[in-house]
């Protein structure tokens, strides 16, 4: 009997560790922003540094992809999203308001789908 509940035990504890999920400390992402000028760029790479685990922020104008690095140990890719969204830029899961979208300047004022 002792055997059976030592087994059940050890079991569990295995498919328990085995359960959690991998945080990644450099997990690498690309995703779509709207944006058309380098105050574009600057305003999406500074919202991006804002959360508390981005270690690196990329925005290529040319195709509009934000490129990261990120510790998922402290942050995930939906709270940079969702911190894009509030300076006025949409991404593919979040987007911006409509009051802070009108609120970019004219030349920032990018093609929303």
């Amino acid at each position: 009997m002792k055997n059976i509940l030592m087994g059940m035990m050890l079991l569990f504890v295995t498919l328990s560790t085995q359960a959690q999920d991998k945080k990644n400390k450099n997990a690498k992402f690309e995703i779509a922003v709207g944006g058309n000028c380098e105050m574009c760029k600057k305003r999406i790479e500074k919202a991006a540094f804002s959360v508390k685990g981005v270690k690196s922020a990329d925005y290529h104008l040319d195709d509009n992809t934000l490129h990261l690095i990120i510790n998922e140990k402290k942050c995930s890719i939906l709270d940079v999203k969702k911190a894009i969204a509030n300076v006025g830029h949409d991404t593919d899961e979040v987007k911006a308001t409509d009051e802070v979208y009108e609120n970019l300047h004219e030349c920032c004022k990018y093609e929303r789908k």
